[in-house]
């Protein structure tokens, strides 16, 4: 549990080293006394270091305004050290009132609208600064099944355990999606668990004021009785604390029928038939029942991972078997490996991005430009699905660049196109502009090493060429995947 550290804004000093230390600390403490309740927190919120911290992380993640129309440009100008010294004078003399939240939409898969709440950044840096030294308490007592906005925790971490858990016999997966969760969390229930931990009125006092804010819709403010706001710094946090209890709930009471892979409010349970399935489901359903949840009727399902029967998408991949044609050639055994690549909406998103980058007006501007706008796009996508099997998407992509260029240069030049000309224009041609290549950066984050003797229900067919049923190295099929 510590901090990230670098330099900092105003005055070159160094805050992050003692919020670091603050959180070891706090975390210490709590894991040392699970039953412990803090107090005296609020002072530290308020402090100059965890302030300093704070604003340093919030315009790291940059953001709009929200309703006072308050830029993180227009606060750098008028000077950070008056903004910070302004909020912790307010904190200080229990002045500071959480300000309504700006909402904004935007479009979800179905066609529908997701509602997003931007909080002045004033409430951004304050929310920060109770995130900084409340999440270190709630670490301490945060379940390994959880993975979702967490510290030293990611998204490829959670997607391995899956792999790994169906290398065990993971066959049936519960693929639940939760109605209106960011929209259905009681307070109350929020509040007594926050307060479990945490004794600061004070600190409790801030919480209810940002889940109580209500928020400005169309210049008409209305109050809010349930829900957090996606989009508020402390809400991921909120979020987390809530379904801790449906972490718990599972791993002492249903543990055996399943594994629980929780990313935030998305989250999977993989079981190894299909009547332990079933019973999950039940289970699930009972323990949200307790927090005032329910699973969406038509988006929760019951997947069939066996033979390659069907699969699911799960933190923007797609997860199915496919059969392991090295195995079946050498030993004539039939064996399914769960492989990801990038869903079929991650793909439809990242070519719409590529196509927004290169409408054809940039046909006249330097192809150099064009691509230095592509390159951090690629980049990340690519950084995000490399640890999966997705080769032959990156492929599908790679192609889908060179055209979208390729067409570029055709419309700029048109009637004076030379004989011969567009030929020169393939692939190695723009990537020795700098574009970036996809091909060939796939890297898988872990090995899972089999015995021959057992039968790997799940695994992947590459990492089978490269690394051999017992983990061991394969020169050829090694040099091959190297191509």
């Amino acid at each position: 549990m510590a901090a990230e550290s670098g330099p900092n804004d105003p005055g070159g000093r160094r805050p992050s080293d003692k919020v670091r230390q603050l959180q070891r600390r706090l975390w210490a403490a709590a894991k040392r006394s699970p039953e412990r309740r803090f107090h005296a927190l609020f002072d530290h919120i308020r402090s100059g270091d965890v302030l300093r911290e704070a604003w340093k992380r919030v315009k790291r993640n940059k953001g709009s305004a929200g309703v006072d129309k308050q830029t993180i440009v227009e606060i750098e100008q008028r000077g950070v050290g008056h903004f910070l010294e302004e909020i912790g004078d307010e904190l200080r003399a229990g002045k500071y009132r959480a300000g309504v939240v700006l909402r904004r939409y935007i479009p979800k898969n179905d066609g529908r609208k997701r509602p997003l709440g931007i909080p002045t950044v004033r409430d951004r840096v304050v929310q920060m600064a109770a995130k900084l030294v409340l999440e270190p308490i709630f670490e301490a007592d945060f379940l390994p099944c959880s993975y979702g906005f967490r510290p030293k925790r990611s998204a490829t971490m959670a997607l391995e355990t899956l792999r790994k858990r169906g290398a065990k016999g993971g066959h049936h997966v519960l693929d639940a999606d939760i109605r209106d969760y960011f929209g259905s969390i009681d307070h109350d229930k929020l509040m007594k668990l926050v307060g479990k931990r945490i004794s600061d009125r004070r600190v409790l006092k801030l919480l209810r004021q940002w889940l109580t804010a209500g928020v400005m819709e169309d210049g008409v403010v209305s109050a809010t009785v349930a829900g957090t706001p996606q989009g508020g710094v402390i809400s991921p946090l909120l979020s987390n604390i809530y379904l801790h209890v449906l972490d718990v709930l599972w791993t002492r009471h249903s543990a055996p029928l399943g594994t629980l892979v929780r990313y935030a409010d998305d989250f999977v349970v993989m079981c190894r038939t299909k009547l332990e399935c079933e019973r999950a489901e039940a289970r699930v359903r009972v323990i949200l029942q307790r927090l005032g949840l329910e699973l969406h009727p038509e988006k929760t399902r019951r997947v069939e991972l066996f033979d390659g029967k069907e699969g699911f998408d799960f933190l923007g991949c797609h997860l199915h078997k496919r059969l392991s044609g090295t195995v079946w050639e050498r030993s004539r055994k039939r064996l399914y490996f769960l492989h990801r690549w990038p869903s079929t909406r991650a793909m439809t998103q990242i070519r719409q991005r590529v196509k927004e980058l290169t409408p054809r007006r940039r046909c006249h501007a330097d192809l150099r430009e064009v691509i230095a706008d592509l390159n951090p796009v690629l980049r990340g996508w690519g950084n995000y699905f490399r640890t999966g099997n997705a080769a032959s998407r990156f492929n599908q992509l790679d192609t889908y660049v060179w055209r979208r260029l390729h067409g570029l240069l055709l419309k700029r030049k048109q009637r004076h196109l030379r004989a011969g000309e567009a030929s020169r224009w393939n692939r190695d041609y723009f990537h020795n502009l700098g574009l970036h290549r996809l091909r060939g950066t796939v890297r898988y984050p872990e090995i899972v090493q089999y015995r021959d003797t057992e039968r790997p229900p799940v695994s992947r067919v590459r990492e089978i060429r490269m690394h051999g049923l017992n983990g061991g190295p394969t020169g050829i099929q090694s040099k091959k995947e190297g191509r």
